[in-house]
């Protein structure tokens, strides 16, 4: 099986080609600091309900280094982590958080440079009692994210590659890299020309 960190220099848009939209996360999880680097990494799954967060603080001690901590939560009333969370998390290894949800202190995370991916920020914490199990199917983003499925995100958008068609889908992306890296524009521009008068023509377009 594939090295998961190969996907480090694979960009979501290319990722976006060629698994589709069922495999994008929604534009309400975003990057909450600017210039963050690429997130990319095995998800390590977390379920959190509403104004709880006991389940994640548990899943920073229990993920694997190199991991990808998504959380299905879908509240943003309650903050899922703060600042020593994700310095702890950092510290232990771990590459980054997903979350259909909100945290606190994001400053804090910006200033150590760790990548949290989420739908914003509020200063409130949720509560710590649910208890649940770890590394099962999540919804995150509109998108089921299984453990150990590819993560990867940057400012473009984050994408799911499912585990087991990783191998494949990294070869078809570093493929479709070196032939779009070895077009000119020129190239480009003229078979974007070509194909975009082909459709208006099939269309009944006249200029």
């Amino acid at each position: 099986m594939s090295d998961a960190g190969a996907f480090a220099s694979i960009p979501p848009t290319t990722l976006a080609d060629l698994l589709g939209r069922a495999q994008v996360m929604d534009i309400g999880i975003r990057p909450l600091w600017s210039s963050m680097p690429r997130l990319a990494g095995p998800a390590f799954t977390v379920r959190c309900p509403p104004g709880d967060n006991l389940m994640l603080h548990a899943a920073i001690y229990r993920a694997e280094p190199g991991s990808v901590i998504v959380v299905e939560s879908g509240d943003v009333d309650y903050a899922l982590a703060g600042g020593n969370v994700c310095a702890v998390a950092q510290r232990r290894g771990i590459s980054g958080f997903v979350l259909d949800g909100v945290i606190r202190d994001v400053a804090e995370a910006r200033e150590i440079g760790f990548p949290v991916f989420a739908r914003g920020v509020i200063p409130v914490p949720g509560t710590k009692a649910a208890v649940d199990r770890l590394n099962l199917p999540v919804r995150c983003g509109g998108v089921k994210v299984d453990p150990g499925d590819i993560v990867v995100a940057d400012e473009e958008g984050l994408v799911v590659v499912p585990g087991a068609h990783r191998d494949e889908v990294l070869l078809a992306a570093r493929a479709k890299l070196a032939e779009e890296a070895a077009r000119s524009l020129e190239a480009w521009e003229e078979a974007h020309r070509r194909r975009i008068d082909e459709i208006l023509h099939e269309n009944g377009f006249r200029d």
